[in-house]
């Protein structure tokens, strides 16, 4: 007997090569040159592909000529239309067809993922390309007009120019005309996406607690990547957070001065383009803290390896992302207040407070060899404690001004209520109840000496607005809990 094939199977494979065909017949008739019926062909592409694979309740994944068109669009688009099409249809793709996923998920956050099996679907499509067969060193501009993946020197061109492009931008409406602003929003979407797959395939493999599949992950490899210089690359990551700080400042002074209405945004490309700046710059920070946040989450398991021998000679050595910012901080102090106002992460803030206060403490001469010594006190609250001596005080503020004092105390007591508030509390404060509550009025009142112990020993010291926000809440704390 000859076996039948199904023919609602054949069916199917056939309508969605079908499918394929015509949606990719779309995209290459776009290609021909750059027109008004050439953009809208290019929106229909991505109508159709949105079709095909989100709006259908069985929406299969695109094909990988089918994602890399998407891809191509993101980064060749000549409008504001098809730039933000194509980066949300990334992002829905992303969410509904992830490339690293649990077997079995669990929506209670109260689950493990223990008893769940991790999937990597390897042929799946990836914007970025991190091996070192496929990496390439190509120019950022050819790479840009291909429209192709991302290698890790293409990565680290991109950050680049993100920098450069932002200290040359002194913003106006003008400008984005002129296709300066089109370009930097078009560089920020780009980048937010790819922090998107690289938060995609990190966070799961993490959750495993397994060194093994964490150092496969894509951050670990672009970091690893031989084509990038690691160091350069976090420090003009920092560089992108403070100018995007000032670019956020600018833009908000722009949208003031200029009245924007409805109206006017129908008249104005620049200034519909200057109201998708504000967003995409805000939201271009919040990945750049994500992607600074993963790697020193990375940092921290590969140090846990490497204390438990679980590390090989291939994974190299890397200095951790803290120290490169406490080296940046040390040596610029007046960045430390634009710094802890943008980063706002409180586990990894809290960390930074803690060891940058630590260089300057002034530590005992002598010390003892009592179990809960100097090493066991290098916390936040131990820096409480040290500041509410005056002798300690007077020591530190000779090293390091009172002014950034203030910061580095407000800013620390507000990322630890939050650890606490979290749930993440340090060993010392954690347990029953009436103790965390217990610890945390004591961690106020020396938050409020160590401040007192400041100003006395600094007489022409002004309190800072941050600080006074600070003492009221912990001010505020110790009243509700007498």
């Amino acid at each position: 007997m000859i076996a039948m094939e199904n023919p609602g199977a054949g069916s199917r494979r056939w309508n969605r090569g079908g499918f394929e065909e015509n949606i990719l017949a779309i995209f290459d008739a776009s290609e021909t040159k750059d027109s008004q019926e050439s953009r809208d062909d290019r929106i229909a592409f991505l109508n159709a592909v949105r079709a095909v694979s989100v709006v259908s309740d069985h929406g299969t994944s695109p094909t990988s000529k089918m994602f890399e068109g998407v891809f191509h669009i993101l980064r060749t688009g000549k409008s504001l239309e098809l730039i933000m099409a194509s980066y949300q249809l990334l992002i829905e793709l992303n969410k509904r067809f992830p490339r690293v996923y649990f077997s079995r998920e669990d929506k209670s956050k109260s689950v493990s993922h223990s008893s769940s099996e991790l999937v990597v679907v390897e042929e799946a499509w990836s914007p970025i390309i991190v091996s070192v067969d496929n990496a390439s060193t190509v120019n950022q501009a050819a790479g840009r007009e291909s429209g192709g993946p991302i290698d890790p020197f293409s990565f680290y061109c991109l950050i680049d120019e993100l920098a450069e492009m932002l200290s040359n931008t002194k913003f106006q409406a003008s400008d984005v005309k002129k296709g300066a602003g089109f370009m930097l929003l078009q560089n920020m979407l780009l980048f937010q996406y790819l922090i998107k797959v690289f938060e995609g395939d990190f966070l799961p493999r993490k959750a495993t607690m397994d060194w093994n599949i964490e150092r496969e992950s894509l951050l670990n490899m672009l970091l690893g990547s031989r084509k990038i210089n690691y160091k350069a690359l976090m420090k003009i990551c920092l560089t992108v957070i403070y100018q995007l700080s000032q670019l956020k400042n600018e833009l908000n002074k722009y949208m003031e001065r200029e009245e924007v209405t409805e109206s006017c945004l129908s008249k104005n490309c620049g200034t519909a383009l200057s109201i998708a700046m504000v967003e995409v710059g805000n939201n271009t920070c919040v990945s750049m803290e994500k992607f600074i946040v993963m790697i020193m989450e990375l940092d921290m398991s590969r140090n846990k390896a490497d204390l438990a021998g679980y590390t090989t000679r291939a994974d190299g050595s890397r200095t951790p992302l803290v120290d490169i910012i406490l080296d940046e901080l040390t040596y610029s102090q007046d960045i430390v207040p634009q710094f802890l106002q943008i980063f706002a992460e409180p586990k990894w803030k809290l960390e930074i407070v803690v060891q940058y206060l630590w260089k300057y403490i002034t530590k005992p001469s002598v010390r003892t060899r009592r179990k809960n010594g100097s090493a066991e006190d290098e916390t936040f609250s131990g820096a409480l404690k040290f500041f509410s001596n005056k002798a300690t005080t007077k020591s530190t503020i000779k090293k390091i001004d009172s002014d950034i004092v203030q910061f580095l105390l407000a800013h620390g007591f507000q990322a630890q209520l939050s650890v606490l508030s979290e749930g993440h509390a340090e060993d010392k404060i954690a347990g029953h109840e009436e103790e965390r509550l217990s610890a945390l009025v004591d961690m106020c009142q020396s938050f409020i000496s160590a401040f007192d112990c400041l100003r006395s020993t600094d007489e022409h010291m002004e309190v800072l607005s941050v600080g006074k926000e600070a003492l009221f809440t912990a001010a505020t704390i110790i009243s509700m809990k007498s």
